[in-house]
């Protein structure tokens, strides 16, 4: 994120980390890095470093709490993975005084602290062939995991988020988008491919329903380990940003290491992926679904568009954040051309 969180000061949070962490910050830096939250790097009064993420739980107040208690429940489950399970590659928050994995910071924002540690990240795109069996090897261990977190990890409901937004902005087309600069391009694009998005979501209903009947086999998932979620360290790979854990089908993470993911991002991928899904059902004894694989991407290509969508309807301004949403909305539909 390169634009600052709206209606947050810098001193709300240095005072949080105090009161929930016992954090005396000595510098901040604002790191303009990731997408979807805000990030810091702070050090304090004694040297030692912690990265600091900040969760935008929504523009509209009603929603807030949800999402909050959502947030609340991953970020749970993850620090339950790694002290309970033994995941020392779930880089998991540290909890508060309480021990509590995330702190509402105010009415819109929520604070989560994390170690700093030693490595770097990959970056969002597909997988390199050479990468994608430690990666499979840490998703099957992860499945293992999911009785530790059995009862207290939110169940996928496969409802797509933002489809009511979505579907309000489809039958908006008629008139002119006035809430932002960015918002009347947005509508011209959108009515494009109007007819596209909509075959997309009936696409989406079928998927839905062949993969209800899986229920019964659906396991703890990180839900984005694409390799900008994976950090190499000196003490191996670290699996980061698990504010999307769910009980869902395995799928929800799988899809992500075969071509699937480079088809949508129209990238170039050698081979078809069947030797890393191969070896995760000979670890975990699971079968892959057709089904499974062939909804994900249609999930994230339609959550994606709907998010973007819904923002470039409110009122914005010129901001870099606001103007690379349009710039991401114009990739999906134009590579969702019929």
């Amino acid at each position: 994120m390169r634009d600052r969180p709206a209606g947050l000061a810098e001193s709300e949070l240095m005072a949080a980390l105090t009161e929930g962490w016992g954090i005396e910050p000595h510098s901040v830096e604002y790191l303009p890095v990731g997408a979807g939250s805000y990030h810091w790097s702070v050090v304090d009064q004694r040297g030692t470093a912690w990265f600091i993420k900040v969760d935008d739980l929504g523009v509209e107040d009603v929603a807030r709490d949800g999402a909050f208690d959502r947030l609340g429940q991953s970020l749970g489950a993850a620090l339950a993975l790694r002290r309970d399970a033994g995941l020392d590659f779930a880089l998991a928050p540290i909890p508060t005084a309480t021990d509590a994995a995330v702190w509402r910071l105010t009415s819109r924002y929520a604070l989560s602290v994390f170690p700093m540690v030693a490595g770097a990240a990959g970056h969002f795109g597909a997988y390199q062939p050479e990468d994608r069996v430690e990666v499979i090897d840490l998703l099957a261990e992860l499945h293992e995991a999911t009785p530790i977190v059995a009862d207290t990890a939110s169940r996928a409901d496969l409802v797509l988020p933002g489809r009511d937004k979505l579907e309000e902005a489809l039958q908006d087309l008629d008139r002119e988008w006035t809430r932002g600069p960015y918002a009347e391009p947005a509508r011209k694009l959108l009515s494009v491919h109007a007819g596209q998005v909509q075959r997309l979501l009936a696409d989406f209903d079928r998927r839905v329903d062949q993969v209800r009947n899986t229920v019964a086999l659906w396991v703890v998932t990180h839900g984005e380990p694409h390799p900008g979620n994976v950090m190499r360290t000196p003490a191996g790979l670290r699996l980061i940003d698990w504010g999307t854990v769910q009980i869902a089908p395995p799928e929800r993470d799988l899809w992500m290491l075969t071509p699937a993911l480079a088809r949508m991002l129209g990238e170039d991928l050698d081979g078809d992926g069947d030797d890393v899904l191969a070896r995760y059902s000979r670890a975990t004894g699971r079968t892959v679904t057709p089904a499974g694989l062939a909804l994900y991407p249609l999930w994230w290509r339609l959550a994606d568009i709907a998010i973007f969508v819904d923002e470039l309807r409110r009122p914005h301004g010129l901001g870099e954040d606001i103007a690379a949403s349009l710039t991401y909305l114009t990739g999906y539909l134009k590579s969702s051309r019929d």
